[in-house]
């Protein structure tokens, strides 16, 4: 019996050790976002653009990180891509677009390294797919306003690298100890990668064309009366993040024709792409070693 239970211990203490070599986070898309940047490479987020949804699968292992994943989809909060998108980020062959739908970027990492002090790079393809949408009008005495023609779609993909700041030690590889355990809720990693105009000149415009609205979560929009004050929507919901007016400031004298904060125009060929990706964790999978010791202790 006392044979028994010294195995047992030392089985148990064997499992506690290994587990977190099966340990994982995966993405919590209700509160992930990006922000976008425009600059330069002596300044590159001089001005916040704007900021965008993240959705999609990230299975991260630090003990492996061959084995991590990072398939992200990033979108205007106003614009309906999830409904259509795999879990992989991939749409639908011959998918239409909804007439909200007008910026997609997603992302699909093919390498992913360890840099030493808890530092990740991920390297991936980054694929830009815009929607065109042409408006035919045709002034006649049967005129119904304007028509819009079929939407015109553009894909262009570029390999980029994200750098992820040095992850918190709850997410790092080592055994599991009384502090790692308290903090195996959610994490934040943070991933900002700098993509050149020359790199991918498609990128910039598409950012400055688009229209990035805050991201919220469980937002709820409804309208409560329409007369002659009405001004849409009321929506409601927790704030996850919204762009930021860093390049504005309020002028040295306020008079009768002031027009509000004066900002600073955005200038530079540079896009910067600022992830803050929420992790949850997730129950490891024993692995058939362990499985095999466990069976041999009852």
């Amino acid at each position: 019996m006392k044979h028994r239970a010294i195995t047992f211990a030392f089985a148990a203490c064997l499992f506690s050790s290994l587990a977190f070599a099966g340990d994982t986070w995966t993405l919590d898309s209700s509160t992930s976002n990006a922000r976008l940047y425009q600059g330069s490479k002596a300044n590159p987020d001089s001005v916040n653009t704007g900021v965008a949804r993240v959705t999609g699968k990230v299975k991260l292992d630090t003990n492996d990180p061959d084995k991590s994943i990072f398939d992200l989809s990033i979108y205007p909060a106003d614009e309906y891509w999830s409904h259509a998108l795999s879990v992989n980020g991939a749409l639908p062959i011959g998918y239409v677009p909804d007439a909200s739908d007008h910026t997609l970027l997603t992302f699909k990492s093919k390498r992913i390294l360890s840099t030493g002090n808890g530092k990740l790079e991920v390297i991936g393809d980054l694929t830009l797919t815009r929607v065109e949408r042409t408006i035919t009008v045709a002034p006649t005495e049967a005129y119904a306003g304007p028509m819009y023609n079929n939407p015109v779609i553009h894909v262009d993909t570029r390999e980029i690298k994200f750098q992820f700041s040095p992850l918190s030690a709850a997410l790092l590889p080592g055994p599991l100890t009384p502090s790692t355990l308290q903090n195996r809720g959610a994490q934040e990693i943070v991933g900002s990668a700098r993509v050149g105009h020359e790199d991918f000149p498609e990128l910039l415009g598409a950012m400055k064309e688009t229209n990035w609205p805050s991201v919220v979560k469980n937002q709820d929009c409804h309208i409560s009366s329409i007369g002659e004050d009405y001004s849409g929507a009321q929506c409601a919901g927790t704030l996850i993040a919204a762009t930021r007016d860093d390049n504005c400031h309020m002028p040295a004298s306020v008079g009768e024709d002031y027009g509000g904060p004066l900002c600073t125009p955005a200038t530079g060929n540079q896009t910067t792409i600022v992830l803050d990706l929420k992790l949850l964790h997730a129950m490891f999978e024993p692995s058939v070693g362990m499985l095999s010791v466990e069976s041999e202790t009852r």
